[in-house]
């Protein structure tokens, strides 16, 4: 039994030597070496599309892809033969260093870090940001409307963190429920949640069903102090709905950590927009408990038991 794993990301490989099993490393930017294309499990992350399709094309003994991703769309997409190949995610890796992110975003936003920074660069002091606001401007945590649209595992981390700086959190999913002690609607509701949300947290996965799911009428929902922020996948905002909201005064701002297009084109209108905070794609990229993931699954996958995160 053979697994390759990546070297793209920091791997505690000593704790998967008690397996009856050879570990191989390889790069995830390059074609799989000719002596590794009988190898049976396959772990990925950040791989290119090309490595993954000359994968998908060469590793004929394949039996298991264990993704660090959250959503393991590049491997669905790559051609694998996914009725004889079991493949299982990253779920859960990702719900602190994406909760984090998400929250520093928000504060920045609150707080208009990335304007200081403006003027910081210019050697000019923004006295206005250090003034008064309206009343109805989203710029603190306390009693602000949060909602976060995908109400996963990452919202699950996420929530605690706004509700003890005293934010008044929804979420909405597929179904309606309490999670974690958060009330959570089904998205038929999110015509009147929107027009009472400060901040809209979006941390949708990437697919047919979510493509811009924050389309240009569900954009004038939203009131003029609300801020969006992205960090689940960038299918999910229709970006020149965004842009004309933003230009238009619709909406306060954005910060969006995922994109339709990545890199993010230099011919994008994002780039040009007010108020909007770049972020690239840095809310993840830091897996959290990878190795436990993989000895767990592979002690699994070698007893013939159920594996985690199956999809």
């Amino acid at each position: 039994m053979k697994l390759l794993y990546p070297t793209s990301v920091p791997l505690e490989v000593q704790s998967l030597q008690g397996f009856s099993v050879s570990l191989h490393p390889y790069d995830v930017k390059a074609p799989i070496p000719e002596e590794h294309t009988d190898a049976n499990i396959l772990v990925t992350w950040s791989n290119s599309a090309e490595n993954l399709k000359d994968a998908a094309q060469r590793l004929n003994d394949l039996q298991w892809i264990q993704s660090l991703a959250a959503g393991p769309n590049d491997v669905l997409n790559a051609g694998f033969d996914t009725l004889k190949i079991t493949v299982t995610t990253g779920v859960g890796l990702h719900d602190h260093p994406v909760a984090e992110h998400t929250l520093g975003l928000l504060l920045s936003c609150a707080r208009r870090f990335f304007e200081m920074r403006d003027y910081q660069l210019q050697s000019k002091w923004p006295q206005h940001l250090g003034g008064s606001f309206p009343r109805s401007d989203f710029t603190t945590l306390r009693d602000a409307r949060v909602l976060i649209w995908g109400f996963g595992s990452i919202a699950k981390t996420l929530a605690p963190y706004l509700t003890m700086l005293g934010a008044h959190v929804k979420g909405v999913a597929r179904s309606a429920g309490v999670r974690n002690g958060i009330e959570v609607f089904a998205e038929d509701k999110l015509a009147e949640l929107l027009p009472e949300t400060d901040a809209l947290v979006m941390i949708l996965p990437g697919s047919a069903s979510t493509q811009n799911a924050l389309n240009a009428e569900r954009l004038k929902l939203l009131p003029k102090q609300s801020w969006v922020v992205n960090v689940g996948r960038g299918v999910s905002v229709d970006e020149d709905a965004l842009v004309d909201a933003l230009e238009g005064g619709q909406i306060a701002g954005a910060a969006l950590d995922v994109f339709q297009t990545e890199p993010l084109p230099q011919s994008s209108r994002l780039w040009k927009a007010p108020n909007v905070v770049i972020s690239p794609h840095a809310a993840g990229g830091r897996p959290v408990g990878s190795t436990e993931l993989i000895a767990d699954n592979l002690r699994r996958f070698l007893a013939s038991q159920p594996l985690k995160n199956k999809i």
